[in-house]
Formats: structure tokens, C-alpha cells, sequence
């Protein structure tokens, strides 16, 4: 199967992204107005490496495994002739929110300095793997699912592999080829990728190429070095607006956000527009799919010029709410915390 590398293939233009080496940030206020979906051109790029450019004729599927009684091949023609499901979900990157621990805990930790935009939602259509694992005859022995991606080697720790348990892989994870109703861009995983909706970015790999079906616990770098222990995503919030915005006293303007938890729905959301001295109730608007995000809106009039800070936070239903402050997470994993949002107010 050939292939070639490129560090992104999209353009990344600075008004919608931030760029951070290998990976790119969508900027929350790209999202402002726009629809329940993340367009393509403005959805966040995670890579490990580079981005594979793969020959969809001589791309296949492997799998197989001893948790498995006929292991298969697929190719693109046929994967696209099986059985399909189309699903509203969210891929988001679990250091999604790092920097906040250092610029507002004080307590930084390493890998890349993500504000709050490695997160994007799609429609995403593709074969539910169970139907591929039932198809393959899986055995009740089985434990986990391995799903290794095409892209280059990660330094000596081999491709991205990172195990799926089987209860997850029959419920409601996607082999998906298309992506907001047109196949999967290069760096989103073309030929075809995980969704797995709720969990850990690291968990929907991209450019699959192999699903090996163990019957005892697997152990890969991608979950025993990194993301030990990482699978559902928590609480957070976001407002669809510039860091450090310019607003103008006494002018009414309409507060746009999301919220989101890998849990299920977002039940509640609260609005702070000093700090968190007082809160208000934002509308919520549109639907709210698990796995994927909640919208709301608020109207302010900011009276008095100078420093201001807006802050979201949301409880989803479970009861889980986003904290003031959150432990801190020696690789800079599950920032939760309320996040701080400061705004300038100048005089009309």
C-alpha cells in the first residue's frame, strides 16, 4: 500500500486555527454562529506524526485475532457496501485544556498547551464495528479490541495502537469513512477511522488499518505509557468568542457557548460574567446528544469599562459539575476546571 506523509494537508489559516507543531487548535470564535457541526475546514488536527496520504484502492482492514473465529480482509469497496450508521458525535483530544493548569493553576505540566478548541463535532457515517466483529465470529473469550493506525511510527514506541474493550467496541463505536457527509479528509483518518463516541480522542484511531481481537488484557504504549487510564471524557465549556475580546459598555451583546461531557446530556448550565461572584442561566438551544455537545446563549450588557472575566460551567446527568479548581494530572489530562475568560470593556 503506498503512501505519503505531510506534517497537516488542510490549510491553516490563522484566523481559524492555532498551530501548535505537528497539531492545530481550532479558535473557539471560528465556531461563532455557525451550526450543532464543526465544518471540516475549521475541525482541530491531532497527529502523532504526519498525516498518511493512502491509496484508497490499496488500503485494507485486518482483522483478526484468537478472539476471533474467521479473521477477515476488507477493502474500501467493500466496507462501504456493509450495513451503515450515520452519528452526531465529538472527537476531542485528551490534554484538550492543558495550558489552563499552568495559566490558571500555576501548575504547568508537559505536552502541547491546548486552550479549549481540540475538540470538534461531526456527522460522522461508516459500518458500527460490532456489526464487523459479529461478522468475524467473535468469541465470548474475547477482552479487547486492538486498533492500529497507518500513520508514520511514533519515535520507538511503534504505530498508535491503543486497546478498545469489547463491551465498548459491540455498543456503540463506528468504523467511520465519512465526515460530515463526504469521506474522511486525509487528516481526519481517510480511508477510515474509529468514532467512539464519549471517550478519549486517543480511542478513535485514525487511518485504520488493524483490529486485533485479544482474548486477555492488551498493553500498548497508548495505554499503559500514555492515556494510562483515560477513557471518558469530563465536563467542560467553552464560549464561541476571541480570547481577550474587545466589548463595549452599555451595548447589549448575545454570549454564545457549548458545553459537553463524554458522560451524557448536559442537564444544567451556569453563566458568570464577573468572575463567579454571581451566576445566570443561559437558554440552551437545539438538541444535546450524548457524545456530542450542548449549545446555550446569554444576553449581557457590560456597564462599566475595564477588565472583565466570563466563566460557563455545566453539570451533565450524573451529576457531575465542572469544578473551580481540578487536581492536577501529571501529563496534563482531563482539565475540567471552570476556565476563566477574560474580555476588555471600553468606554462607548
Amino acid at each position: 500500500m503506498k503512501q505519503v506523509t505531510a506534517a497537516i494537508v488542510k490549510p491553516l489559516p490563522d484566523h481559524l486555527f492555532i498551530r501548535h507543531d505537528g497539531s492545530a487548535e481550532m479558535r473557539w470564535e471560528a465556531m461563532a454562529g455557525l451550526g450543532y457541526h464543526t465544518p471540516i475546514d475549521r475541525f482541530f488536527v491531532r497527529n502523532h506524526t504526519s498525516t498518511p496520504l493512502i491509496d484508497a484502492h490499496t488500503w485494507r482492514l485486518r482483522l483478526h485475532g484468537p478472539g476471533v473465529r474467521c479473521p477477515a480482509v476488507y477493502d474500501y469497496a467493500s466496507l462501504r457496501a456493509m450495513p451503515t450508521r450515520t452519528i452526531d458525535a465529538a472527537i476531542e483530544c485528551t490534554g484538550n485544556g492543558r495550558r489552563f493548569y499552568e495559566t490558571q493553576q500555576h501548575d504547568p505540566t508537559p505536552g502541547t498547551p491546548w486552550g479549549l478548541g481540540a475538540i470538534g463535532v461531526a456527522r460522522w457515517r461508516g459500518v458500527p464495528l460490532a456489526y464487523l466483529l459479529r461478522q468475524a465470529g467473535i468469541r465470548p473469550e474475547a477482552v479487547d479490541v486492538v486498533a492500529r493506525g497507518l500513520d508514520a511510527p511514533f519515535e520507538d514506541h511503534g504505530h498508535v495502537r491503543r486497546p478498545l474493550p469489547v463491551a465498548k467496541a459491540l455498543d456503540d463505536v463506528l468504523v467511520a469513512y465519512e465526515m460530515n457527509g463526504r469521506p474522511l479528509p486525509p487528516d481526519h483518518g481517510f480511508p477510515a477511522r474509529l468514532v467512539v463516541p464519549g471517550w478519549a480522542g486517543i480511542a478513535s484511531i485514525k487511518w485504520l488499518g488493524d483490529l486485533d481481537v485479544t482474548t486477555s488484557e492488551a498493553a500498548t504504549p497508548w495505554n499503559t505509557v500514555f492515556y494510562r487510564d483515560i477513557t471518558v471524557q469530563p465536563v467542560k465549556s467553552a464560549f464561541e468568542l476571541a480570547w481577550d475580546s474587545t466589548l463595549v459598555a452599555g451595548r447589549s451583546y448575545v454570549l454564545r457557548g457549548r458545553s459537553w461531557s463524554g458522560r451524557g446530556h448536559i442537564v444544567n448550565v451556569e453563566v458568570s460574567f464577573d468572575g463567579g461572584v454571581t451566576w445566570h442561566q443561559p437558554e440552551q438551544r437545539g438538541r444535546h446528544l450524548v457524545g456530542a455537545w450542548a449549545r446555550w446563549h446569554v444576553n449581557w450588557v457590560p456597564r462599566r469599562p475595564g477588565p472583565h472575566v466570563l466563566m460557563a460551567r455545566a453539570t451533565d446527568e450524573t451529576g457531575a459539575t465542572q469544578p473551580l479548581v481540578t487536581p492536577r494530572h501529571p501529563l496534563g489530562y482531563d482539565f475540567d476546571a471552570v476556565v476563566r475568560h477574560p474580555v476588555q470593556v471600553v468606554e462607548w
